[in-house]
């Protein structure tokens, strides 16, 4: 199975970081092939609202940017793990941004291999996933019809992943 893993949290030691190490590590036990971008350094813009890739005869977005990266593991990736940090009740900005930016790869169907989603969340308080919880269902699972995978919540403050909900993650890897 080919795994695309999305980063929204601009720390690198952060709790969503350890969440997806762990996933990684779980994934390595039975050799599927992932690969994660993190997207807060990449140079990924806003979608424009252009309609440019759903003119006929055009098939891709016009900016040209680093989601061009993103577009091409999406195509051949059969599921997708979305991880984030809370910021104000939903998603990363950064991780939004390139979620909006699916339009061109997304719409009006989903990539053919896609199949699954699965979400990282990591917040400093335990009720903080209501905003994140509705893009999952919404966006992914009764949009693209993704079968859905879990999603997987953590709360505190960096470091603080629990060794217990590293260890769930782990397996959770090891188990697709």
């Amino acid at each position: 199975m080919k795994i695309l893993i999305l980063n929204g949290s601009p720390r690198p030691q952060g709790n969503t970081k350890q969440m997806i190490r762990a996933f990684c590590e779980g994934l390595e036990t039975c050799g599927h092939e992932y690969e994660v971008y993190d997207v807060c350094k990449m140079n990924i813009h806003g979608c424009l609202a252009c309609e440019y890739c759903h003119r006929p005869g055009n098939d891709s977005c016009v900016q040209k940017d680093d989601m061009q990266l993103i577009y091409r593991s999406l195509a051949e990736a059969d599921m997708l793990v979305l991880a984030s940090p809370i910021y104000y009740h939903g998603l990363s900005g950064q991780l939004k941004c390139a979620i909006d930016r699916f339009y061109a790869a997304a719409y009006p169907e989903k990539p053919a291999r896609l199949r699954k989603v699965a979400m990282f969340l990591s917040s400093g308080d335990p009720d903080m996933y209501e905003g994140a919880l509705f893009s999952y269902q919404g966006d992914f699972l009764d949009y693209l019809k993704l079968e859905g995978m879990g999603v997987f919540t953590t709360n505190g403050y960096d470091p603080g992943v629990p060794d217990e909900k590293l260890a769930e993650i782990k397996a959770f890897g090891a188990s697709l």
